[in-house]
């Protein structure tokens, strides 16, 4: 209980070092997400709408990625990013902008498969007036997001709430670097191994508090586009 009580306090406070690590966690997995929607909801709105040799392939491939190790991840980001790697001139090995990368990479995955799933029923209720309006392809995707917009934002909360409770990934290219490239997940596995449970369990916290209101969004979100469908129809 004094332990649940010196975190409760760090909180209340808001220790300058607490606030730190939540600061930099949300600023990596929030980026990350950015990125990884940007890149991922025009590839799984293609996959829903565009028939294509292989396209069975890829989207077998995204929906096994969901469950990629995050390890793999890092490993394969930390090969990239190294002195002897391809990427190894950029020089951001051990940095924010490394960690970001394995993140987007990480969730990339995530975003195609959930807003490829949002978007199939939409483009199979306007495939017939886009057909017959001979819209451009660009005008496809953003009449089709748009309309899913619903399950692609579920699809975002889904990546944040994953990137924001990583750690393999992120302990690997970022080394977990006090003041630098530490986040609450490394935070919690390292100050947990050298006893000092009150920082640890304050960002447990934290961190539980983030999964609650993730899950409650997606839930509030999914409800209001299911209203939202059934006053269309």
């Amino acid at each position: 209980m004094e332990t649940l009580a010196k975190a409760w306090q760090l909180l209340i406070e808001m220790d300058a070092d607490l606030l730190a690590v939540i600061g930099l966690s949300l600023k990596v997995s929030g980026l990350a997400v950015l990125f990884a929607l940007i890149m991922g909801a025009p590839v799984g709105a293609a996959l829903a709408i565009w028939k294509f040799p292989g396209r069975q392939v890829l989207i077998v491939v995204f929906n096994s990625l969901m469950a990629l190790p995050p390890v793999v991840v890092g490993l394969s980001v930390y090969l990239l990013l190294s002195r002897s790697g391809p990427l190894g001139s950029w020089g951001i090995l051990f940095t924010p902008k490394a960690m970001i990368i394995a993140q987007t990479a990480l969730i990339f995955p995530i975003i195609v498969a959930l807003t490829r799933e949002a978007v199939q029923p939409v483009f199979r209720e306007y495939r017939g007036l886009l057909i017959s309006l001979n819209a451009s392809p660009v005008l496809v995707l953003r009449t089709v997001l748009w309309d899913a917009r619903f399950g692609v934002v579920t699809a975002l909360l889904a990546g944040f709430g994953r990137a924001i409770a990583e750690v393999g990934a992120v302990i690997i290219v970022g080394g977990n670097i006090n003041g630098l490239t530490r986040v609450m997940t490394t935070t919690i596995a390292l100050e947990t191994s050298k006893g000092d449970l009150e920082l640890a369990m304050a960002l447990g916290i934290v961190l539980i508090t983030l999964a609650l209101t993730m899950n409650a969004m997606i839930y509030a979100i999914s409800q209001i586009g299911r209203k939202y469908q059934e006053v269309r129809e």
